[in-house]
């Protein structure tokens, strides 16, 4: 029998392998993550149904942590559950909602930060993502001044001086602009942050742990009527 493989078609065959595999993944993460919401809406449910769930220490735990990994993730409607977790327990959860937050903000931030760009570039062209594995080639090659230098030329006059100088501010109204969503949620935006390589570290957690703060601050001291 004649076998097919020869010098020109194996590696093809390689990277349909692996393009198989990673899109498997990605299928799986999208999985884990419906089910994951619907797990913590179930959960959250349970505590807005039962006083004596609310009392419920590992519950509550278990929703808080499930909350700040859902946060982290890019599209997810974390804010929502956030409020909707403030409103049920009252001002009594606002630190540890808070606390949550900046944790899943700050874990999205850290792996864009830290992620191997050659290893991303590779899936994104495995995946045929070729437009944003140029946009990853061009954080890679290029030094962090060169880019915040094409950024500000790319701009309108009156916009790059705060978007390049004043970032960190940028940053702050991206996470607390209502329908943030669309453009990834706090998550996605936070992930993107990292992706850049335009953000000190220790500024960038200072900055989200400032701009998550007035909503769960609020709160606590004033109750929840404040979301009403």
């Amino acid at each position: 029998m004649k076998h097919d493989y020869t010098p020109d078609n194996a590696p093809r065959r390689h990277a349909v392998l692996r393009t198989a595999l990673r899109l498997a993944v990605v299928l799986a993460v999208a999985l884990l993550v419906k089910l994951g919401l619907d797990a913590l809406t179930t959960r959250i449910a349970l505590l807005e149904a039962s006083a004596a769930a609310r009392a419920m220490t590992g519950l509550i735990a278990t929703v808080l942590v499930g909350y700040a990994l859902l946060i982290a993730i890019p599209f997810v409607p974390g804010v929502e559950i956030g409020i909707a977790i403030l409103v049920i327990e009252g001002a009594s959860a606002a630190p540890f909602v808070y606390l949550a937050t900046l944790s899943g903000m700050s874990l999205a931030f850290l792996t864009g930060q830290y992620v191997a760009l050659n290893w991303l570039i590779k899936t994104c062209e495995d995946l045929y993502l070729f437009r944003l594995s140029a946009v990853l080639q061009r954080i890679e090659n290029r030094p962090s001044d060169q880019r915040l230098a094409t950024l500000n030329d790319r701009l309108p006059n009156w916009l790059a001086p705060f978007l390049v100088r004043y970032r960190y501010v940028t940053l702050a109204l991206l996470i607390n602009i209502p329908g943030n969503i669309a453009i990834g949620g706090g998550g996605g935006i936070m992930m993107a942050t990292g992706l850049s390589r335009l953000f000190q570290t220790g500024l960038t957690l200072l900055t989200v742990a400032l701009a998550t703060l007035p909503v769960p601050l609020a709160v606590w001291l004033l109750g929840t009527t404040v979301l009403e």
